[in-house]
């Protein structure tokens, strides 16, 4: 079976900003899930860029980690590469509508 992006990026939101309060996808945090070629086992090595709200952001280890571990605890993910970059910059209209309810931004 085909892994789906789709199925990345909703396993990814259990990934919390923890000064934020809110989950890296619905943040824009995530630019690229890429999904390789299917294996001989029917697994996947998946590759994602994601970005941090700042260059300097003290959870950016924490998030880069707990990105990769939502990815790969996934019964169709062999291996996940997570590279941060930061270009676009990240801003806030990246976020999703319920992320900008949830900080109170309009």
């Amino acid at each position: 079976m085909a892994l789906a992006e789709d199925k990345v990026r909703e396993s990814l939101k259990q990934v919390i900003d923890p000064e934020l309060y809110v989950n890296i996808v619905d943040l824009g945090l995530i630019y690229v899930v890429a999904i390789g070629d299917e294996k001989e086992d029917g697994r996947h090595d998946v590759t994602i860029e994601m970005t941090m709200t700042s260059p300097m952001c003290p959870a950016g280890p924490q998030l880069v980690a707990g990105t990769k571990a939502a990815a790969e605890e996934l019964e169709e993910v062999d291996a996940c590469e997570v590279k941060v970059v930061m270009e676009p910059a990240w801003s806030p209209d990246r976020m999703t509508d319920e992320a900008r309810d949830h900080l109170g931004i309009f």
